[in-house]
């Protein structure tokens, strides 16, 4: 498998468009995992308030329980601390909801400032490098081939050439057609150097 093309030029473009992938990669996953980490920071208010519900719920049903002893009015006044005590547990349930949903805003944040570069990379980069390693692993197997991969590289060279540099070539299409063999090495040489390899 040919992952870089042999030419410098093109081998040191794809060795840097592999790193800034890699780099935008990097920084997509770290720019994510802060941003989670800085917004479950804003759960601290819904803890307090669930710690204060808590609290309160605690001591309004301790009040009531005291409140039960006392003489006639003592179911009254009971009743009178459960309604204090029930609004402790709306407090803490409300502190709960706050804590869960930064909690979802933190995973989403992240997962859509991670995803979005790395979808970006999948649809454009990853297309290219994967379409160069198959044409020039395939254009490595032509060339180790001998004279039979030579053919097939003249005829690719034939149809994939500009006209302008076919035309200003000579009549390399009757050379081709006579298996003419500088002509055919010409013609390989042009396709193999389109792959970014050597001949």
């Amino acid at each position: 498998m040919k992952l870089y093309a042999e030419r410098p030029t093109r081998r040191t473009a794809q060795a840097v468009a592999d790193l800034l992938a890699l780099l935008l990669t990097a920084f997509a996953v770290w720019l994510g995992l802060t941003a989670h980490e800085q917004v479950l920071k804003l759960q601290a208010p819904g803890d307090g308030l669930v710690d204060a519900g808590s609290s309160l719920t605690r001591t309004f049903d301790s009040a009531a329980d005291n409140a039960d002893d006392v003489p006639l009015l003592g179911k009254a006044l009971a009743g009178a601390l459960h309604t204090g005590s029930a609004a402790g547990t709306k407090l803490a349930d409300a502190g709960q909801w706050q804590i869960e949903a930064v909690g979802q805003l933190a995973f989403w944040l992240a997962a859509v400032l991670i995803a979005v570069p790395v979808l970006f990379l999948l649809v454009t980069w990853l297309p290219l490098r994967w379409r160069f390693v198959r044409r020039a692993t395939a254009g490595v197997r032509l060339r180790d081939l001998g004279e039979a991969g030579q053919d097939l590289l003249a005829l690719r060279a034939l149809t994939h050439q500009g006209l302008s540099r076919l035309a200003s070539a000579g009549d390399v299409t009757t050379g081709w057609r006579e298996r003419d063999p500088d002509v055919l090495a010409r013609l390989a040489h042009w396709e193999l150097e389109r792959l970014g390899l050597h001949a």
